[in-house]
């Protein structure tokens, strides 16, 4: 029974006895007024419906399909994956992902980045180092896609002046003031922002599927954008600067590129507190199709007060895609364990499970970051932690690839 209905009949029911010890039994008691039921938020997504609530109106019917059936997941299920799923592992062992290594089960996402197809130095070479990372990317995603892996990219892309870092601590004073300004429309790196996506949109445009069809991905462009530690951050740019670049950067691939097999993701780091910090850079209904967001610092070693925390602002994107029919996810997170940093117990099973569960909040997906050398954020048979996220998985309503439906064709 809801808590306001207890409490009220609490208080009726006290009121009356109150009345009869007195020997006013001559007084009428009221009659309570039941509490109306509060009226259902009605999932207004169908299957006939879907391309009225996709950034692309001219999305393939793969692309509608992913975005239906993520959507649709998050009411009982998260895809859990990894960013670097079939790339990174951890001690470089190499072979199946580290997930599948923990698990004996493939992740249901699987996290890259157009970083090095995008660097200055692929030469577009067989024997070029940049262009053979563009290869094997391309390679993994159509693997992925034919398991029904769900594929999301990022974008480390290099600052625009020399064109070696995309870390803002790397730039001069001078360059971190004008870098994101200059390829806005207009600007002086405008047309050198252009090529680069017109190197995305020739990657994008021909990831395709045994039968010739489109590969869908999600793509999440200047993300963790809140922060100061990239050279797009808030610190760089103003609000309505960082809403023309993003929107440009939608218009440009679906419009002018003819890109119709993306799904775009917004995804800050963990800095708001409200729905309107969080929607403070947003650059609106029409250029957003996944609203995440990227936390680390929540989980770092804070216990269940962290977890708490980052439940409240996952339940922020959480009600905002109930109420704007997008998708919410954990776009990025996890604890890595290094030689100095030990696991945490319960890591996995308690703090961020309930981070992703608590307050009936719906999430679509979760990706940890990669692993990497001796360091990990999904341990592998050989670490202690393991059995936490063997547990963690083993939980009601997290999902590795066996748990998904046909992510890319629509339900019957």
């Amino acid at each position: 029974m809801n808590n306001s209905i207890i409490k009220y009949f609490s208080i009726a029911v006290t009121a009356l006895s109150l009345s009869c010890s007195s020997g006013a039994d001559s007084t009428p008691v009221p009659t309570p007024t039941p509490t109306p039921t509060p009226t259902p938020v009605t999932d207004v997504l169908t299957t006939q419906n879907a391309k009225d609530y996709v950034v692309d109106k001219s999305a393939t019917t793969e692309t509608l399909a992913l975005f239906y059936n993520l959507k649709k997941l998050a009411k009982t299920k998260i895809a859990i994956g990894q960013q670097d799923a079939f790339g990174g592992f951890y001690n470089d062992v190499k072979g199946d992902s580290d997930i599948k290594k923990a698990t004996g089960n493939e992740p249901a996402i699987f996290g890259t980045d157009f970083m090095f197809i995008t660097d200055k130095n692929n030469n577009g070479k067989t024997d070029n180092w940049f262009y053979q990372q563009e290869v094997n990317t391309i390679k993994q995603v159509k693997e992925a896609y034919a398991k029904g892996i769900v594929t999301i990219f990022c974008w480390h892309i290099r600052e625009p002046n020399k064109e070696d870092s995309f870390y803002a601590s790397d730039m001069t004073t001078e360059q971190k003031n004008t870098a994101f300004k200059s390829i806005l429309p207009g600007g002086a790196n405008h047309d050198w922002y252009q090529l680069k996506l017109d190197k995305v949109a020739s990657v994008i445009s021909n990831l395709k599927g045994a039968n010739g069809e489109l590969i869908p991905v999600i793509f999440r462009p200047f993300h963790e954008f809140d922060g100061s530690w990239f050279w797009w951050g808030a610190s760089y740019c103003s609000a309505e600067e960082y809403k023309q670049a993003f929107q440009y950067t939608v218009d440009y691939l679906k419009n002018t590129k003819g890109v119709h097999n993306l799904l775009y993701a917004f995804s800050p780091d963990n800095s708001y507190g409200t729905e309107a910090g969080y929607l403070s850079r947003y650059p609106g209904d029409a250029y957003v199709d996944v609203l995440g967001m990227d936390n680390y610092g929540d989980f770092n070693n804070q216990g269940q007060t962290g977890a708490d925390k980052a439940n409240a602002k996952l339940k922020i994107i959480s009600d905002l895609a109930k109420t704007k029919v997008k998708i919410a996810a954990l776009t990025e997170t996890g604890f890595q364990v290094t030689s100095t940093k030990t696991p945490i117990a319960g890591w996995f099973s308690n703090y961020l499970y309930s981070a992703l569960t608590a307050n009936n909040i719906e999430i679509s997906f979760a990706m940890f970051w990669g692993n990497g050398g001796a360091n990990y954020y999904v341990p592998t048979p050989s670490n202690s932690n393991v059995q936490d996220f063997k547990d963690f998985v083993a939980k009601p309503k997290s999902a590795l690839l066996p748990g998904l439906p046909k992510m890319y064709e629509m339900p019957k």
